[in-house]
């Protein structure tokens, strides 16, 4: 499964004109090293959906971690230098419920 193309393609079913002026997905680098995915919900069929998050920590290696939540109505996905692909794999598994 490719989870960038699935990401790109729920970004573009998001997009009406509107939708995108105002709301989007950012993908950043966190200096601890590490990856933070926001991925704005406002607007979309996912606005209301629950989710109970996610969180792992592996405490044999500082880079193994995982955390995602929904905060102000926004997916949220912190992790480690080798978890985007994990990160965005957990937002489409809920996206999909």
């Amino acid at each position: 499964m490719n989870y960038i193309k699935w990401l790109e393609e729920w970004y573009k079913s998001q997009c009406d004109g509107e939708w995108e002026h105002l709301y989007g997905v950012k993908i950043e680098t966190l200096d601890n090293p590490g990856w933070f995915v926001t991925i704005d919900l406002a607007d979309t069929e996912l606005e209301d959906k629950n989710y109970d998050g996610y969180q792992f920590i592996n405490e044999e290696d500082d880079d193994d971690w995982i955390t995602c939540r929904l905060k102000n109505g926004r997916f949220e996905g912190f992790g480690g230098p080798s978890k985007l692909e994990e990160i965005i794999q957990r937002f489409k598994e809920w996206a999909q419920q």
